[in-house]
């Protein structure tokens, strides 16, 4: 059923131990699969188990398509999210800095990861005492560019209200 989180968890281990023995540790729908998992358990709390997964799923990605390739960007966006939701809102800002400079350069100021990299460092600046000013700004940038019924603008615009 739909939102069976815990349902869901011993699915995605055996699709990923499926993907590692027949596709291997490096290969992109194996590092698809890591990054699934690493979210799965954030969003069921499991923050301590998200982390090494969403760190694996980045370095390979870091070393196997390089620092700038999308989905290394949306890899770095993922564990700074998980950073900041933990409470390392040092670590995750120098991470969503680099990741959005990167990102707008490579992908472009309107590219769908670009504007979900920049509402994660606006949530980020909230969440360190910078006011709404940036988070506003990105929803409505997301507003502008995706619409206001995506599911990204939802959910950055739902921290608004």
């Amino acid at each position: 059923a739909k939102g069976d989180l815990a349902g869901a968890e011993p699915l995605l281990r055996e699709a990923l131990e499926v993907k590692r023995e027949t596709l291997g540790a490096r290969h992109p729908g194996t590092l698809i699969s890591i990054n699934n998992l690493g979210l799965l358990l954030q969003a069921k709390g499991d923050l301590a188990g998200a982390e090494p997964l969403l760190r694996e799923a980045l370095e390979v990605q870091r070393e196997t398509r390089g620092a700038r390739h999308p989905d290394t960007l949306t890899s770095t966006g993922n564990l700074a999210d998980l950073l900041r939701e933990m409470g390392r809102l040092d670590e995750a800002s120098r991470m969503l800095d680099g990741a959005l400079a990167a990102a707008q350069e490579v992908l472009g100021a309107d590219h769908r990861e670009t504007l979900i990299i920049a509402a994660k460092a606006a949530r980020l600046a909230h969440a360190q005492g910078h006011g709404t000013e940036a988070l506003a700004a990105a929803v409505a940038r997301l507003e502008a560019v995706l619409g206001p019924e995506h599911p990204q603008t939802r959910k950055y615009a739902n921290l608004l209200a």
